[in-house]
């Protein structure tokens, strides 16, 4: 099986903890050469720092703060300007959470700015290196609330919704060029995230955190939560040469929590 990413330049978003990061690592064990892009720039040169190398692999890093669209379109094109980027890893964090019917209409707004609008113009800073070499890797990091609502999450449910229809849209005008879109959803992962998640749900029905978490354990077939690594590796895997023919896809790493096929 061919994994092999050496001469290949990732760039991975939202990877200064979680999912990103752990992306970014498994993505740096295949070969590739790796920047890492968040907000917090002092915990990303840390990231770099740890992440693997072999002979003459280079990694780097951007701080950038994806709802300010221009000045992070101009710093995207510029990285991809100076080394064009192959894999394109879109992971954002999820909207604060509540029902869909009480959300204002300004986190709607911000959420589709950050995940869909942010989205689209990496794809538009990325694409001029994918088709010269073509070939290329867009991985969407989004949810199974796209196949399954999750209840208290309105806005994520929303927009993620929203990212999937964009993605597969994207998947059809792109793969004559050698370019493949997928989405991996992640189920209930061990992150910063399941804390968010945990605590709106204590909010909403005033039950103790344990029981809260031991809920949701019990809700999945494999009785416990994903590590970010696990999700990494599939994220790795299906921007590697042996994923080519995988496309448009949106595969659930779930655990087999969701009942939906």
């Amino acid at each position: 099986m061919d994994l092999d990413l050496s001469g290949r330049h990732a760039l991975v978003c939202g990877a200064s903890e979680g999912i990103g990061r752990a992306t970014a690592h498994e993505l740096a064990l295949l070969g590739a050469d790796v920047t890492v892009l968040a907000r917090r720039a002092d915990v990303l040169r840390d990231v770099v720092a740890a992440l693997p190398r072999r002979g003459a692999q280079q990694h780097g890093w951007i701080s950038a703060d994806m709802s300010q669209t221009a000045t992070f379109q101009q710093q995207v094109a510029a990285l991809a300007a100076g080394s064009p980027v192959h894999i394109l890893v879109n992971n954002t964090a999820g909207p604060p959470g509540g029902p869909a019917h009480t959300a204002d209409t300004a986190a709607f707004l911000d959420a589709f700015n950050k995940h869909l609008v942010a989205n689209q113009t990496l794809v538009q800073a990325v694409l001029p290196g994918m088709r010269a070499a073509s070939w290329g890797r867009i991985v969407n990091v989004i949810s199974t609330s796209v196949k399954e609502p999750i209840p208290g999450l309105g806005v994520s449910n929303t927009i993620r919704g929203a990212v999937a229809s964009w993605a597969k849209t994207l998947s059809r005008e792109l793969a004559p060029m050698g370019i493949t879109v997928n989405n991996v959803l992640p189920g209930y992962t061990d992150t910063a995230r399941i804390a968010q998640i945990v605590q709106g749900r204590i909010q909403a029905t005033g039950k103790p955190e344990q029981q809260i978490l031991q809920s949701m354990r019990d809700n999945v077939p494999a009785g416990r939560f994903a590590q970010p690594a696990e999700i990494g590796g599939v994220i790795a895997f299906l921007c590697s040469p042996a994923a080519a023919y995988v496309n448009g896809v949106n595969l659930a790493v779930d655990g087999g929590r969701m009942q939906s096929l």
